[in-house]
């Protein structure tokens, strides 16, 4: 496997590629079934839940934590980012599709006049224009 070098764009297209031939490199793609590949994407969402937890709410950029700290969180982050590709891989998704259709629906359902500012779930606006058929998008 190449290295990526630190200016090259990582593009969902490159993930999968590269965990295609990590793979393929030490013959895993047997054990590489959506079931398996899910299961382990829960376990790495649990390993980066626990960091997390016992700290309370954190401020964004993560000002007090120390630089170990940040490097285990971009290293359990990237265990789900890669398991996750990996999945939409196996399973014939296009993820970087999916993930652009799933922002459309969501801006269907969360139009910014009535949604701006608040954490209200979608099917608690009173508007006519939340429907998610894709024939509308």
């Amino acid at each position: 496997m190449t290295d990526v070098r630190e200016e090259e764009v990582v593009s969902i297209d490159l993930l999968k590629r590269k965990m295609a031939e990590f793979s393929k490199e030490r013959d895993w793609d047997q054990f590489h079934s959506p079931r398996n590949l899910l299961l382990a994407l829960v376990g790495e969402v649990g390993e980066l839940s626990e960091i997390f937890q016992w700290k309370g709410e954190v401020p964004k950029g993560l000002p007090d934590w120390k630089e170990e700290e940040k490097v285990h969180l971009g290293e359990e982050l990237s265990d789900v980012l890669l398991y996750l590709v990996r999945l939409s891989d196996i399973c014939g998704v296009d993820l970087g599709q999916a993930a652009l259709r799933k922002l459309q629906l969501n801006a269907l359902k969360y139009p910014v006049g009535i949604s701006n500012g608040s954490s209200k779930k979608y099917n608690t606006y009173n508007n006519n224009n939340n429907s998610t058929d894709p024939a509308t998008i």
